[in-house]
């Protein structure tokens, strides 16, 4: 088992001051596997990824990566095995796309160490398996946001990690670009990544997700195959409002449609 999450209480100030936020999270993650995280705003995801990233200490509960307690680890090796996409990312020097995909091997170079033809080699495969190898040499902040994105993705995955953590990866996408950016987060499981990710469209996790966790109130309350787990019942608990799930001839997974009053 790549993660393990067992009693997992998440939230800011440690374990005796401050505020909890999510508590009694408990779940398992395998290599290959899409993971699917759903749950209204102010709901958690966030900080829960924060903390499985090392980012915040766990105020309950523990975080088991590989057989290891992830407090016990170096932010070396958890670098080395989890990478992380963020909603978004401001730049403001114009690096082209390549130096951008670069700096994600930053975990595998000691210190003061400059990148060597290997960590190219690494970004560039990471650029050609997300198809935008042609974007190498172009200028990062003159990219469109979808664009954008995929390079975060070929960062994150030139540091060769076994886990990619990925929060509201298609936030502030076009139609288009997310459908890309979900295509591509299936091709990685195929190829061995287990995947994480948080977004606001439950229809999301059916067109790509094998599981799926959702967070309301403070606590899990599902997890389970996408396709048997996002239901009108749980859409309803979670964001208060009535929703069809329904399949559409000749395509492979349902659809979610909001029933506006």
């Amino acid at each position: 088992m790549l993660l393990q999450v067992r009693d997992l209480a998440v939230g800011y100030g440690g374990r005796t001051a401050g505020r909890t936020v999510a508590q009694g999270v408990s779940f398992d993650l395998t290599a290959g596997e899409v993971m699917c995280l759903v749950g209204p705003n102010g709901g958690g995801k966030t900080t829960l990824f924060q903390t499985l990233l090392g980012l915040l200490p766990a105020r309950a509960g523990r975080v088991i990566l590989d057989g290891a307690d992830l407090s016990r680890l170096s932010r070396v090796a958890v670098a080395r095995a989890i990478a992380a996409v963020p909603q978004s990312h401001a730049a403001f020097f114009p690096f082209t796309v390549r130096e951008v995909v670069v700096m994600g091997r930053a975990s595998r170079l000691g210190p003061f160490a400059a990148p060597g033809r290997a960590d190219v080699a690494a970004a560039e495969r990471a650029l050609a398996a997300l198809g935008i190898g042609h974007l190498a040499d172009q200028v990062y902040t003159e990219i469109s946001g979808g664009e954008r994105q995929l390079a975060l993705i070929a960062r994150a995955l030139s540091g060769e990690p076994r886990l990619l953590v990925m929060d509201e990866p298609t936030a502030s996408l076009d139609f288009g670009n997310q459908a890309r950016v979900l295509g591509q987060i299936r091709r990685l499981a195929e190829a061995g990544i287990a995947v994480l990710f948080s977004t606001h469209d439950p229809g999301h996790a059916l067109l790509c997700a094998d599981r799926l966790i959702a967070l309301h109130a403070g606590r899990l309350v599902a997890d389970g195959p996408a396709a048997a787990t996002v239901t009108p019942d749980l859409l309803r608990l979670i964001y208060g409002i009535d929703v069809v799930v329904a399949p559409v001839p000749g395509l492979a997974a349902p659809v979610c449609v909001p029933v506006v009053d």
